[in-house]
């Protein structure tokens, strides 16, 4: 769509919004001239819409007393967006929303004009969002559907929760949301058994049951502020790697994003970065092998010396 439609749209928009505008009032809103404002008007009157205006410090122009656009005018931006937001929708919950987005979609296929439906189609095109999830959801999207349910008719759920000791308990829990985080679903509700606040990976849970007893969700608690807090990892080791020109290239177009990167004449870098987990940060040095040398903390050269050595040994006893 032009973007004379477009502001032509958004002037019929404003003009329903409140009873009377000014034309310097519109012509803030729509980033135009007055003069341009008085050219749109007469280009709506052209078109059919009722449009009348009044002269004076009190004046201004409005739209004829009832007039409403119709529920759904949608620009090709805006379409887009819908129908992306749709396939987002299916990717993520899977059969959850299946039949909801085939609906959406449908309506909107039916209301676009074709010129636009064209537009959009070539936008869709050029915009591909996919592999969202890191891992296949499939066989938990039964689980996932069952507790949206809950979650929406505020109704305990019991589920059997395998930990990561591979041991299974039975909790009763009051479902707050579901969370996507990192690539995995995650239940947040309070847990009856620990009578406390628990995040529950989805994939663990092995069974879940609707109750019928009801619960009623804290209205002062935020979801969103709750998993800032629990999932925030304490930053607690400060970590320096050099590494060699043959693998930096790559250390910086995976990692950059975390990491603070020094680089040096020869095409080396020292990588700078924070971790909670020396174990981790012993994996991470390994896999570079020999093309990565620690330059503190001392605790973490010790480590990689010692796994380096054990793998050497284990090879030797071979």
């Amino acid at each position: 769509m032009s973007q004379v439609a477009t502001r032509l749209l958004s002037l019929i928009l404003l003009l329903q919004s409140r009873p009377s505008w000014k034309a310097n009032e519109l012509s803030r809103e729509l980033n135009v001239s007055e003069r341009t404002v008085h050219r749109y008007m007469g280009m709506l009157d052209e078109m059919g819409i009722p449009i009348y205006s009044e002269r004076g410090p009190h004046g201004g122009f409005s739209l004829v007393r009832g007039y409403k656009l119709p529920p759904l005018i949608f620009t090709a931006e805006e379409a887009t967006v819908l129908y992306m937001g749709a396939n987002l929708m299916r990717e993520v919950f899977g059969h959850t929303y299946a039949d909801a987005v085939t609906a959406v979609t449908a309506k909107l296929d039916n209301v676009l004009p074709d010129d636009l439906r064209q537009e959009v189609d070539r936008a869709r095109e050029g915009l591909v969002v996919g592999a969202l999830l890191s891992r296949d959801y499939s066989p938990w999207e039964s689980i996932i559907h069952l507790l949206r349910r809950c979650l929406g008719e505020e109704r305990c759920v019991r589920i059997r929760y395998r930990g990561f000791n591979r041991v299974d308990s039975e909790r009763v829990v009051e479902p707050y949301a579901l969370s996507l985080q990192w690539g995995m679903w995650y239940l947040v509700g309070r847990c009856r058994l620990r009578d406390a606040m628990r995040t529950f990976r989805v994939d663990r849970i092995q069974e879940a049951v609707p109750l019928d007893e009801s619960f009623e969700r804290p209205p002062e608690f935020s979801v969103r502020e709750y998993l800032r807090a629990s999932m925030r990892y304490e930053r607690s080791e400060r970590v320096e790697v050099w590494l060699s020109p043959e693998v930096a290239p790559s250390v910086r177009e995976r990692h950059e994003h975390w990491m603070d990167i020094t680089d040096h004449a020869d095409g080396s870098i020292t990588a700078s970065f924070d971790t909670a987990s020396l174990d981790w940060a012993t994996g991470w040095i390994l896999w570079q092998g020999a093309d990565a040398r620690v330059i503190r903390p001392e605790a973490l050269i010790e480590r990689v010396c010692a796994a380096a050595q054990g793998i050497l040994d284990r090879y030797e006893r071979g």
